[in-house]
C-alpha cells in the first residue's frame, strides 16, 4: 500500500501548502503508515458543531480495501458534517491514541460532550484515556447487528425476536427496559448465554434510556442503521488508497452543497405555522428549517397533552403530563414559575436540544407564551455560526503556557478563514475585513511599543506568542508530523513576535479571498440553479 500512502499524502502536501490551516499527520514507516487529516472548513466548524461526534470504523473492518476512519458530527440543519478522517493500517492500541491524540491537538483541546463509537476495545481505551471527560457511548445499531450474529438461530426460527428486543431497547424508562429484558431472556431461554449477560452489563453505554441525561443531538448515525452517511455511496469495498481521495473530495463536495441548499431553504421559506401560538411563529424565525419542523410537531403534541398540577413546594410545581388515553405514560415535568424553568422526566431537551411536548404542555398551562432563551440551542438556529461558537477559548484567562499559547494563535489563524470563508461575500465586505485587520495590526504594533502584549508582559523584549502554527509534542516515539508548521515548538526557540502573525494573516487573507471568490461563484450558481 506504500504507493496509495504516497498518493494521499502527496494531496494532504498539496492542501497544506494552498491553505497553512489544513492540518494532517502520519505515524509510522512509509509503507505502514497511520495518516490523519482535517481540513480548515471542519477545523472552523467544530467550534461552533462539536457538541457531540460519532468516530466511525465500519470501513477498517476486512470487508475493505482501506481502513479508514472519520470524525463526524451534525451542523445545524442536522446533516452529517465532518471533522476528520484517517487511514488506519495499523489498528493497534497505541495507534488508536495516537490518533485521538492527533485529532484533539487539531482541535485545539476542545473535547466534545459526547461521542459514539463502534464497540471496539481499543477505541474505547483510546477513547477513555484521550477524552476522559467525554460521554461515550456504543452505536446502538452495532449492538443490533452483533446480537442477531450471534443469535442467529433464534432469528431464524423466531420471527418476533427482532421486534421484540427492539422495543425492549426503546423503553420509555429504566424500569420499563429491566421488565422487559428479563422477559425477552425467560422467553427464548437465555437466562444463562454469558454473552448476553455482558450486552447486559454494558447496557449504560447504548441503551438510550440510560443515555439520555447527554446531549448526543439524535445523531443522524444512530436513526441511520450504523451506516457512515458521509461517506454512504462514495467509499465501498472497493475503493482503494489511489481512488479514496477522489471519493473524499466528491463526499465534501456533496455535502457542502447540501447545507448550501439547506441553508437558501431556511433563508428564503416562509415556516408554515399550524398554530396561532407567538411561541410557534419565534420558533420559526430563529430555527433552520429542518429543527423548525422537529420542534413544530413537539408543539403540535400539546394539543393532545394534558398538565395536570400535582403539588407546589418552594416555589417549584410538579406536573402529571399525559396524552388522552395513556394514562400509563405519564411524564412529570418540575416547573419553577420564578426562572421559568421546567425539567422532563423524559430528557428529551438534555439528549437532543429541542424541547420537549410534555414541557410546552405546561408552558401552555401557564401562559408562558414565548420560548425562554435556553431553550433556543444556538447550535439549531439559523445564526448557528454567527457570533461565538460553542464554547470560545478566547473567553478564557490566556497564559503563557504552550498550551494555551497554541489555542490562542491556533484560534486566531480560524477566525480568519471564518472570516474568508462565511463572511467575505462580497467586495464590501471583504473591504470591511482587511481594515479592521490592517487596523488591528496598527493596534498591536503600538501595545508592542508600550512593553505590553495581551495575554501577558514582554520578557527580555520577546513576545509570549509563538509562531500560529499548531505545536505538538508527539504521542508516540516513532510518530512523526509531516506539517512542517505542526513541527514548530516554543520552548527553547525564539518567538515571533504576534506583530508579524498578524501582519502575515493580512497578507495571507488576500489569498483565502481569493478562494472564497470562488466559492462565492459556485454558491451563487448554485442560488440560481435552486431559484
Amino acid at each position: 500500500m506504500s504507493d496509495g500512502v504516497q498518493h494521499v499524502l502527496g494531496y494532504l502536501k498539496l492542501m497544506h501548502f494552498e491553505n497553512p490551516n489544513f492540518y494532517y499527520a502520519i505515524r509510522g514507516d512509509p509503507s505502514a503508515s497511520n495518516v490523519f487529516w482535517i481540513d480548515a472548513a471542519s477545523r472552523s466548524n467544530y467550534t461552533y458543531f462539536g457538541d457531540t461526534i460519532v468516530f466511525d470504523t465500519s470501513y477498517c473492518s476486512s470487508d475493505y480495501k482501506v481502513p479508514f476512519a472519520t470524525f463526524t458530527g451534525l451542523n445545524h440543519h442536522g446533516q452529517p458534517i465532518l471533522f476528520g478522517c484517517a487511514v488506519m493500517l495499523d489498528q493497534s492500541e497505541a495507534s488508536y491514541i495516537w490518533l485521538f491524540q492527533t485529532w484533539l491537538h487539531a482541535i485545539s483541546g476542545k473535547s466534545p460532550i459526547s461521542i459514539t463509537i463502534e464497540p471496539a476495545r481499543f477505541v474505547q481505551t483510546a477513547v477513555s484515556q484521550v477524552l476522559p471527560n467525554t460521554r461515550l457511548r456504543y452505536c446502538k445499531w452495532s449492538v443490533f447487528k452483533e446480537v442477531q450474529t450471534r443469535l442467529a438461530h433464534l432469528y431464524e426460527s423466531q420471527p418476533n425476536i427482532d421486534a421484540e428486543f427492539g422495543k425492549c431497547v426503546e423503553s420509555e424508562s429504566i424500569e420499563e427496559f429491566e421488565s422487559r429484558w428479563g422477559m425477552l431472556l425467560e422467553q427464548y431461554y437465555l437466562m444463562d448465554d454469558e454473552w448476553m449477560r455482558s450486552v447486559y452489563d454494558a447496557r449504560r453505554m447504548w441503551v438510550p434510556v440510560y443515555m439520555r441525561d447527554t446531549f448526543f443531538g439524535d445523531h443522524c448515525g444512530e436513526g441511520n442503521k450504523g451506516r457512515n452517511i458521509y461517506f454512504d455511496g462514495f467509499i465501498t469495498a472497493e475503493t482503494t488508497l489511489q481512488v479514496l481521495i477522489e471519493d473524499y473530495k466528491k463526499a465534501v463536495g456533496i455535502w457542502h452543497e447540501k447545507e448550501l441548499r439547506a441553508d437558501h431553504d431556511t433563508s428564503n421559506t416562509i415556516p408554515l405555522l399550524k398554530t396561532p401560538s407567538p411561541m410557534e411563529k419565534q420558533a420559526g424565525s430563529v430555527y433552520t428549517k429542518k429543527i423548525f419542523m422537529k420542534f413544530q410537531e413537539e408543539l403540535f403534541q400539546t394539543l393532545a397533552n394534558t398538565a395536570t398540577e400535582l403539588e407546589e413546594s418552594g416555589g417549584v410545581t410538579l406536573f402529571r403530563v399525559a396524552k388522552f388515553g395513556e394514562d400509563h405514560r405519564d411524564r412529570i415535568v418540575t416547573y419553577n414559575p420564578i426562572e421559568a424553568k421546567a425539567t422532563c422526566g423524559c430528557q428529551k431537551f438534555e439528549f437532543s436540544g429541542v424541547i420537549c411536548r410534555h414541557i410546552l404542555a405546561v408552558f401552555r398551562a401557564k401562559n408562558v407564551l414565548t420560548l425562554p432563551s435556553e431553550y433556543l440551542l444556538k447550535r439549531w438556529t439559523r445564526n448557528a455560526k454567527s457570533g461565538g461558537s460553542l464554547d470560545k477559548h478566547a473567553a478564557e484567562e490566556p497564559t503563557n503556557s504552550p498550551e494555551s499559547v497554541t489555542i490562542q494563535c491556533d484560534n486566531l489563524q480560524q477566525d480568519v478563514v471564518k472570516v474568508g470563508e462565511e463572511d467575505a461575500k462580497y467586495i464590501q465586505v471583504y473591504n470591511v475585513a482587511m481594515n479592521a485587520l490592517e487596523e488591528a495590526a496598527k493596534k498591536v504594533a503600538a501595545v508592542k511599543n508600550q512593553g505590553v502584549a495581551q495575554g501577558g508582559s514582554l520578557a527580555n523584549g520577546e513576545n509570549p506568542l509563538a509562531s500560529c502554527q499548531p505545536a505538538m509534542t508527539l504521542p508516540m516515539g516513532d510518530s512523526k508530523l509531516e506539517n512542517p508548521s505542526i513541527q514548530t515548538t516554543i520552548n527553547g526557540e525564539k518567538n515571533h513576535e504576534l506583530l508579524e502573525n498578524i501582519q502575515k494573516l493580512v497578507m495571507n487573507l488576500n489569498e483565502k479571498f481569493d478562494n472564497c471568490d470562488r466559492k462565492c461563484v459556485h454558491g451563487h450558481r448554485l442560488q440560481i440553479i435552486i431559484s
